[in-house]
């Protein structure tokens, strides 16, 4: 292959030669494809799926920008800005998945963040916010304006029509005048001020910036800021700040019917049906519409909780400067009127009077006012601490709840400033609602209207685990991932669960420490562990062992389910029969997945009768049939009403089930779980014990120490109970050992549901 090369000066063209080499890597079977869509063979020949995924890929590749399994333009909408030199670009997401209609092609409307294809220059503007030119760059500007552009492609601006492009690899830490380079084998050197005068007749006027470094970092080459411009389309894929994610979600935010006519526009504008690629390989694309045929939500207000909880020792620390000693009494005042009303037994007077403390002294003044309070209390416990922050808090939250929870056992409820002068019926009310699960009250029960217990599992002990595990963002390479597991512990109600989490390696998504066995010098082989430990407690909490489990689990991936399944239904079986010999209870293992491109929409926008308010689809709607897996079971639910933007559907995936569930059985259970989530008064999104897995996990970062929670020199081990400790674990192949264990959650904090 021969490609001329014009460098846009009017030289002669240089000519280069590429050998290019074409090999045959397999051949895809489309007849076991057929067999599977037919229901005649079990396992997705998912190399076939791939081969048809690339070739109904290549028509948008070449008009869009890709990433991952979406693609972005900026003409398929207004580019938005995000601030600090990032804007938003619309795309569609589309992957071919298997379905009882056979092949379908699933797309879905996305945007991401891309960076502003500007001039440098600009772009360190508005970065730092201020105009760059009135002082000099500090230490601090440096970093930032490294962190931001390293890996950046960009092109120059100074040699005509030719626009070479570069990544950029760093910069350089003297400033452009101070920077000189060999310009001969004799090494001579030349200032670059002087090069790019004499070369190109370029001045250079900020001298005093940096260089940006680009190409190979041992020959680096420098290339003055003021003649480099961002490439375009290049996606950003660092965290974004809080006002770039308040500013993304305006733009992602849709009504139903937007979101549909733009999936639509998007269907006829891409013109899959004149597809070149897809007709070369023999594939067709038609559309078939099928359709599915108040609402979610009840107010607390004037209404008791069905167990209200204690609070009798309690009291009150407030970090924000600018809440008044006063302001704090009359909220705390408030907040415990609305407890009594709500239900609970709520002592009116604090142990000692709120006390005002400065945000950099969280530890002193919480273990100090903690013990005066203990010391007006010979023999008793603290029920309860109240806490009010600045509305920018930064890791002081996350100070408070590790120190509250691992160190003093303390449960504590954190109100921000803007709430606290407020002070709204409504919520103070949500508050209470969080405070009553918190010291082991019981806000809501699902119940039948004639036997006044919860359907399809009040015939016999059962208990319901949620697990999830998160992982450290983008970025963080030395970080743990965060494995979280819940279970019920009240039944035939089953409302309250204990939570459990532990450290793992990174990015491991096998739940390691579900259950460990080791040899201990005096007792022998000592077994423990999460799903262990949560029995215990059950039969502890109720007087009955559950005598049926049913296991959902949050964050798997479709390529990781049966790996997942394997190691940890394993885990349950070896934790049950730990307990006792034979003591195996039948499991249901459902995987829970939020994150997919799934939407449903009513048939007619405008039926009041299959709509809500926001233009959704009811809640309770639920689809088991034509877009699920040709043989599995699974179900897409949409249990909440919506409120903005269109409701995306639960998609639940039943791995195993022993307990012979039927798909109605399992799907009403399923969403009439989703009413007893206790923060609010509402149906949520996803069955509770995964959301509220998700939120302990969440919760575990914040127990990593400062000094150690980048580190990768940590061992592993959970933070639930003892015989949890480094080192002990049974392991998945291929998990590593190197991760610290997180603090031990303190006995009375583990009963409770802490986490809400």
């Amino acid at each position: 292959m021969l490609i001329d090369e014009d460098d846009g000066t009017g030289a002669q063209r240089r000519e280069r030669e590429f050998k290019v080499v074409i090999k045959l890597a397999a051949r895809a079977d489309l007849h076991h494809l057929g067999l599977f869509l037919q229901g005649r063979q079990t396992d997705a020949p998912q190399e076939a799926l791939q081969v048809l995924d690339i070739v109904l890929r290549e028509l948008p590749t070449t008009r869009y920008c890709p990433v991952g399994r979406s693609f972005y333009s900026p003409d398929l909408g207004r580019r938005q800005p995000l601030g600090e030199g990032l804007e938003s670009w619309r795309g569609f997401y589309q992957s071919i998945r298997p379905t009882q209609m056979g092949l379908s092609l699933n797309i879905d409307m996305s945007s991401t963040a891309f960076i502003e294809p500007l001039p440098v220059i600009e772009f360190v503007t508005q970065l730092l916010n201020r105009d760059v030119s009135t002082r000099p760059l500090s230490d601090a500007d440096r970093v930032k304006i490294k962190k931001a552009l390293r890996g950046i492609k960009v092109e120059v601006t100074h040699r005509g029509n030719m626009r070479r492009k570069y990544r950029i690899s760093g910069l350089t830490s003297q400033a452009t005048r101070e920077l000189t380079f060999p310009v001969d084998e004799r090494g001579t050197m030349k200032s670059v001020v002087e090069y790019f005068s004499e070369t190109y007749g370029f001045h250079i006027q900020h001298t005093q910036w940096p260089c940006l470094q680009v190409g190979n970092t041992q020959r680096p080459n420098y290339l003055p800021m003021e003649v480099c411009k961002i490439v375009e389309g290049q996606r950003y894929s660092k965290r974004l700040n809080e006002r770039q994610i308040t500013a993304l979600l305006k733009v992602t935010c849709q009504r139903p019917v937007e979101r549909e006519r733009d999936i639509m526009q998007t269907v006829h504008h891409n013109a899959y049906d004149q597809d070149p690629y897809a007709k070369e390989f023999g594939i067709k694309i038609s559309r078939e519409k099928d359709c599915l045929p108040q609402v979610g939500q009840w107010n607390m207000m004037n209404k008791k909780m069905v167990n209200g909880g204690t609070v009798n020792h309690w009291f009150c620390i407030n970090f924000s400067r600018h809440v008044q000693d006063s302001v704090a009494r009359t909220f705390c005042y408030e907040l415990a009127q609305m407890c009594q009303v709500s239900g609970m037994a709520f002592n009116l007077e604090p142990v000692v009077p709120p006390v005002s403390a400065r945000p950099d002294q969280v530890e002193k003044v919480l273990k100090t006012r903690y013990y005066d309070a203990k010391n007006k209390l010979p023999g008793k416990d603290l029920d309860l601490l109240i806490v009010i922050l600045p509305d920018n808090n930064g890791s002081l939250y996350g100070d408070l709840k590790r120190i509250c929870e691992t160190d003093l056992g303390l449960v504590s409820q954190c109100c921000l400033t803007k709430h606290v002068y407020k002070m709204s019926k409504q919520y103070l009310a949500n508050v209470a609602l969080k405070i009553n699960v918190k010291v082991g009250g019981r806000n809501t029960v699902l119940v039948d209207a004639l036997s006044r217990r919860i359907p399809l599992v009040s015939d016999r002990p059962t208990i319901i685990f949620g697990a999830d595990v998160t992982h450290p963002h983008p970025g963080e390479d030395s970080s743990p991932s965060i494995a979280a597991v819940v279970a019920s512990q009240d039944w035939p109600e089953i409302t309250k669960y204990a939570g459990l989490v532990c450290a793992q390696a990174h990015r491991q998504e096998l739940i390691q420490d579900l259950f460990k066995q080791w040899q201990d010098p005096v007792r022998g082989t000592v077994t423990g562990g999460m799903i262990k430990e949560l029995l215990i407690s059950f039969r502890r909490a109720t007087g009955q062992k559950p005598q049926r489990i049913i296991f959902y689990r949050d964050g798997v991936s479709e390529g990781q389910f049966y790996q997942v399944l394997l190691f940890e239904l394993d885990a349950i079986r070896k934790a049950c029969a730990s307990l006792e010999p034979n003591y195996q209870p039948p499991v249901t293992f459902v995987v829970v997945q939020k994150r997919h491109h799934t939407r449903l929409f009513a048939s007619n926008h405008h039926d009041r009768n299959s709509i809500d308010r926001s233009g959704n689809i009811l809640p309770g709607t639920v689809v088991d049939s034509k877009i699920c897996h040709p043989t599995e079971f699974d179900f897409y639910l949409c249990s909440h009403a919506g409120i903005q933007g269109t409701s995306r559907p639960a998609h639940y995936h039943v791995l195993w089930d022993e307990n012979n569930f039927t798909a109605d059985a399992l799907q009403m259970l399923t969403n009439n779980l989703c009413y007893t989530y206790a923060r609010c008064t509402r149906s949520v999104s996803i069955v509770p014990p995964a959301y509220y897995a998700h939120l302990a996990a969440f919760r575990a970062r914040f127990y990593m120490e400062p000094e150690t929670s980048d580190s990768g020199s940590m061992t592993s081990g959970a933070a639930a109970g003892r015989g949890m400790g480094a080192g002990r674990s049974t392991r998945a192949p291929g998990a590593s050992a190197a991760v610290r264990p997180l603090p031990s959650l303190k006995d009375n904090v583990k009963r409770v549901m802490f986490y809400c």
